[in-house]
This record gives C-alpha cells, sequence and structure tokens, in this order.
C-alpha cells in the first residue's frame, strides 16, 4: 500500500520547521492561543469511475479507508478512459508507462436519471452529489440549464448533500436550495478557482460573504508554489477564530497541507481519495487512510 511521506509533517521536516519559526510573530500562532476545541472534520471521499458501477464498486473501499461521506462526480458519467501502456527504453533500462486519455461524451449519450436512481439505491452510506462545470475544473459537457436539470434530480434523489456553486444565478440558486431543503439534504455552498490563489484577506472575505448560502462553504484553489499554498494555510487559522463553518483546499503543490492540518486549522470537512501514489502529493490531494494515519500520528482527535 502507498504509505504517506510523514517528512512533510514531522519535527524535522523544513516545512514544519518554517512554521513554528514564523508562528511566533505572524497569524500562524494563533491556533496556540485559541480557546476553541480542536475537532476532528468529517473525510469526504471521491469515489473514482467514469460510470455508475465504478463508483458503486469503489465506495466499500471508501468506506473502509474511513470515509465519513461520499462524494459522486456526476459530471464524470460524461467522460470515458482509455489506458495507453508503453515501454520506454532509457540508460538500457527499459521502462512500462501509462497514459491515460480522457475523452469526452455528449450530453444525449448518459441517461443520468438513471445514473443517480442506480447509485442512490446501491449506496447506503450518506452522498454528496456533484455536477462540476467546466469553468470550475468538471468536465459537465453541456449548457448551464441542462447542468441545473442534473441538479434538480440529483437534490430529488434525497443525498445528505448537494454541492451548489456560488455563481449560478441567483433565481436558479434559490430554486435548487428550496428543493434541498424539502428533503433532509444540506447544501455545500462552492466555489474553485483556476487562476491562482488570491490574498489571505481576499480568501477570508469569499468565505465570510458566501456563509449564507450554504450549510458550509467550499473554496478550491489552484496552487502553483509552496508560497500558495502557505496563503491558504494562512486563511483557515483566520476562519478558525470565527464561527463560520469552511472547508478550505488547494489542488497542487502544497495543497494537501490544509487537508493533513485540517483539524487545528477548525475545518468543517476534508477531501480525500481511495488512489495511491506519489502523485497525490504533488497534486495537492491525499489518500484517505492515509490522512486517518497522519491525524493519529500527530496526535489530533
Amino acid at each position: 500500500m502507498y504509505l504517506l511521506n510523514y517528512t512533510q509533517f514531522s519535527d524535522n521536516s523544513e516545512e514544519t520547521g518554517y512554521f513554528r519559526k514564523i508562528s511566533c510573530t505572524t497569524r500562524l500562532n494563533r491556533p496556540y492561543i485559541s480557546h476553541k476545541p480542536m475537532n476532528q472534520p468529517s473525510v469526504c471521499v471521491t469515489l473514482r469511475g467514469r460510470t455508475s458501477e465504478e463508483m458503486i464498486s469503489d465506495a466499500p473501499k471508501a468506506i473502509k479507508m474511513g470515509a465519513d461521506l461520499l462524494e459522486v462526480r456526476l459530471d464524470f458519467l460524461w467522460t470515458t478512459e482509455e489506458k495507453i501502456r508503453t515501454t520506454k527504453i532509457s540508460d538500457e533500462v527499459e521502462k512500462d508507462e501509462v497514459e491515460v486519455l480522457v475523452g469526452r461524451l455528449d450530453f444525449e449519450e448518459v441517461d443520468f436519471q438513471e445514473e443517480i436512481e442506480r447509485i442512490s439505491s446501491s449506496i447506503e452510506a450518506p452522498i454528496l452529489m456533484v455536477c462540476r462545470p467546466q469553468e470550475q475544473g468538471g468536465f459537465f459537457p453541456s449548457s448551464e440549464d441542462e447542468r441545473l436539470s442534473v441538479l434538480r434530480s440529483a437534490i430529488s434523489a434525497n443525498p445528505s448533500w448537494i454541492d451548489l456553486e456560488i455563481d449560478i444565478p441567483a433565481e436558479e440558486r434559490e430554486e435548487l436550495v428550496s428543493l434541498s431543503g424539502g428533503g433532509q439534504t444540506q447544501v455545500i455552498a462552492s466555489f474553485h478557482s483556476l487562476e491562482g490563489v488570491p490574498s489571505i484577506s481576499e480568501i477570508t472575505n469569499d468565505i465570510s460573504e458566501a456563509q449564507e448560502m450554504g450549510d458550509i462553504v467550499k473554496a478550491c484553489y489552484s496552487t502553483s508554489d509552496r508560497k500558495d499554498a502557505l496563503r491558504i494555510f494562512e486563511a483557515a487559522l483566520e476562519l478558525k477564530s470565527t464561527s463560520h463553518k469552511y472547508c478550505v483546499m488547494g489542488l497542487g503543490p502544497g495543497g494537501d497541507w490544509a487537508r493533513i492540518h485540517a483539524p487545528v486549522l477548525g475545518q468543517g470537512l476534508v477531501f480525500a481519495t481511495t488512489e495511491s501514489g506519489w502523485h497525490l502529493a504533488q497534486q495537492g490531494r491525499i489518500n484517505a487512510a492515509d490522512l486517518r494515519t497522519a491525524w493519529e500520528v500527530m496526535g489530533y482527535p
């Protein structure tokens, strides 16, 4: 099994040493004087797969790894995957490589209502349903009106959670929130930036302004280096002194810092994967079992 590189949060690591060094002079020292208790966040594991059958098959593995909530990316239903294996020779050594090609399906090629019903009836654990548009890093292939129809069908299946982006037009978003309120579905108000990480104050302001738009606010930013990741980390610490409910993370170098240290950052929810491999750290993601182990090693409750 893939093992987490614990040097990224051990006492001897460069990053932790840096955090300790600056904690005496910046907002990074706040958790040490905070009177708020440190609670363990819920872990949401994104199900792997591009069909309902594949997602359903991944669910038991996610639960075994410690998932509290399972994320179903409905936009993945409009994708296909082809793995091409090649052998490269370097310094007289053969090395097998696998290239994954992701294809796109047209909207009409997927019976999304049937797929949603199959997923809902087959998975007993709490589910978060998501249909991410391409502008926010998703794969949904068609118009916003058709995406909203998918979200309506998802809500009608009564999942535990539904993800509604904050930039959905106000009238349509209010309708979706109202529909979710008719059952027991809670709302994640989300936004995903592919344009980098803004300032700490912009991150905290964005999350503060979105508090009334859902039961928790999720903010995800693309990081290009560790300075970007540090701004996300510091923003989460700023938010810890508030009563806000939030989930802040990065995708890219250092993006996993806010996930690994989520309990001390006051986060309510952390996203993980059943996928394994050293590439996850560079992408800012983390294996769910490794995340649980990391919290145990660091003594997080």
